[in-house]
C-alpha cells in the first residue's frame, strides 16, 4: 500500500499500534480478548511453585501496579490542569484518584485471606523482592510533594527506574501547582474559606480534593501495616527493611501539611 494513502498510525501504550475505529463497511475490529490482549495478560503471573496462594499474591500486586499507573496519569492531569487554571478538569481527575484509592484500600482484604502459614511457605521464593521497591509508588509520593532523594540511592533500582524518580524529583508537584493556582486567585486565606458552613469556592474544592487524596493514601498505608503485621508479625521485610516497624514510621507522613494545619486555625 502506498504510504500516502494510509491514515496516520495510532500508537497506544508502550508504542503498540492501536486498531482504527471500524470503517462501517463490515470491519468489526478486534474483539474483547484481542483488545485487552488477554492471552498475554493472563499468562503474566509468574508461577515458580505450586503453592495455593502464589497466584493470588502476584495478581494482587500486579493489579496494584496497574492502579498506580492510573493514579499517576490522573495526578499528572490534575497538576497540569491547575497550572492552566482548568479547575473542572483538575477536580474531575482528583475525584477519580480518590475513587481508585478506595479500591486500593479494599483490596488489602484480598491479601489478608492469605494465612501466615501459607505466606511463610511462599516467602522464600520472593527472594529480595518487596513492595518498598515499587517505583510507581514512589512516583506517586514524589508527584504529590513527598520528595525524598534518598530513595534514588537504592542499589536495587534499574537505570530506567532511577531516571523516572529523578524526573519526578525535578518536576513540579501537586502542591506547587495548587500554590500557583491559589496565587492566581488572589492568594485567599483558605481557613477563612473553610469557615463557611456550606463552602462554594472552587479553590477550596480543589484543596479538599487534594486532602482526600492525602487522607485516602494514609488510610491505605495504615491498612497495609495491619495486613503485613497480621501475616508476618514483626519480622523484617523481604526487601531489607525492618518490616512493620518501617511501615509504621511512614503513617504520619502528609502530602499537604498546610491543608491539614489550616483546620487548627478555624
Amino acid at each position: 500500500m502506498n504510504s500516502s494513502s494510509a491514515g496516520p498510525e495510532t500508537v497506544g501504550v508502550n508504542g503498540c499500534p492501536l486498531a482504527h475505529p471500524p470503517s462501517g463497511d463490515g470491519d468489526a475490529g478486534p474483539g474483547y480478548s484481542d483488545l485487552l490482549r488477554l492471552d498475554e495478560l493472563l499468562a503474566l503471573p509468574p508461577g515458580p511453585t505450586e503453592l495455593h496462594d502464589e497466584h493470588l499474591f502476584y495478581v494482587a500486586h500486579m493489579i496494584y501496579e496497574l492502579w498506580f499507573k492510573v493514579i499517576l496519569d490522573e495526578l499528572e492531569c490534575a497538576r497540569d490542569s491547575m497550572f492552566t487554571d482548568d479547575v473542572p478538569r483538575a477536580l474531575y481527575c482528583l475525584r477519580r484518584v480518590g475513587t481508585v484509592e478506595r479500591v486500593l484500600v479494599g483490596q488489602v482484604e484480598v491479601l489478608e485471606t492469605i494465612s501466615p502459614g501459607s505466606f511463610a511457605k511462599l516467602r522464600p521464593f520472593l527472594y529480595q523482592a518487596s513492595g518498598i521497591q515499587s517505583v510507581q509508588f514512589r512516583e506517586i509520593e514524589f508527584l504529590s510533594g513527598l520528595k525524598d532523594e534518598h530513595h534514588l540511592a537504592r542499589g536495587d533500582l534499574r537505570p530506567a527506574d532511577r531516571a523516572s524518580l529523578k524526573r519526578r524529583l525535578a518536576e513540579p508537584s501537586l502542591g506547587d501547582a495548587f500554590r500557583d493556582l491559589r496565587r492566581r486567585h488572589g492568594d485567599p486565606d483558605l481557613a477563612e474559606l473553610l469557615r463557611v458552613e456550606i463552602p462554594d469556592s472552587d479553590l477550596l474544592a480543589v484543596a479538599e480534593a487534594l486532602t482526600d487524596h492525602d487522607e485516602l493514601f494514609s488510610i491505605w498505608r495504615s491498612r497495609h501495616v495491619h495486613m503485613v503485621e497480621r501475616i508476618i508479625g514483626a519480622k523484617p521485610g523481604t526487601g531489607g527493611s525492618s518490616g512493620v516497624h518501617y511501615l509504621r514510621s511512614t503513617l504520619n507522613e502528609r502530602f499537604f501539611p498546610e491543608l491539614w494545619e489550616m483546620r487548627t486555625r478555624l
